[in-house]
């Protein structure tokens, strides 16, 4: 992992359907902060937007330990779960998971399909049957990405979940179910006319 991640909150009184409207209105989002030892009791936070859309604008945002600054005191978080608007695509409320580096963590991260060109040339047509997994890992090997290297794979070639090149440390959690969930993540079919033209 790298770059430092910092998200600045302020701990949120009101809380409700009614509060957190009102919060958005005036430009800023409820998110809630929780987890941690076992006393540790959840904390409803506000957040700016414009930091959020800022933040969330670099991938590695969602997959990386984040400083979640909240007046004079700072947690280490990983966010957990986003809710975005339906039309706009603006957040409208974070989740965010205490963690410490020992913590063991269940993150989806993406996947990012390398040499797809080379198949394209080839005639192939690159179907991605997945954009992201769901790893478990202590806090501290958490990727930001999976690389998926599809370079000299042919028409008919399918990649399985356990032909993924893990980064030490990392497990996919849907293997851990069994065999029968080795799920499909990329396969290659014959590039219909159309595809290839605008390969072209």
């Amino acid at each position: 992992m790298s770059g430092i991640f910092e998200i600045n909150a302020v701990i949120r009184g009101e809380t409700g359907k009614g509060a957190s409207r009102r919060l958005r209105h005036a430009g800023k989002i409820p998110a809630v902060i929780y987890g941690g030892a076992k006393n540790r009791k959840p904390q409803s936070l506000t957040i700016e937007v414009r930091d959020m859309i800022k933040a969330l604008e670099n991938e590695a945002f969602y997959s990386h330990v984040l400083t979640v600054v909240i007046g004079e005191k700072t947690e280490q978080a990983i966010l957990m779960d986003l809710q975005r608007h339906p039309a706009t695509g603006f957040p409208t409320h974070a989740d965010f998971e205490r963690v410490t580096k020992s913590s063991i963590v269940h993150k989806r991260v993406p996947l990012h399909f390398l040499n797809e060109e080379g198949v394209i040339k080839a005639g192939g047509k690159v179907l991605h049957a997945t954009s992201e997994v769901e790893v478990t890992c202590k806090v501290g090997d958490l990727p930001e990405f999976i690389a998926v290297d599809v370079a000299g794979l042919t028409v008919g070639s399918t990649v399985h979940l356990s032909e993924l090149k893990l980064p030490k440390g990392i497990t996919l959690k849907e293997l851990s179910k069994g065999a029968d969930h080795d799920a499909p993540v990329v396969s290659i079919a014959k590039a219909t006319g159309g595809d290839a033209e605008a390969a072209e």
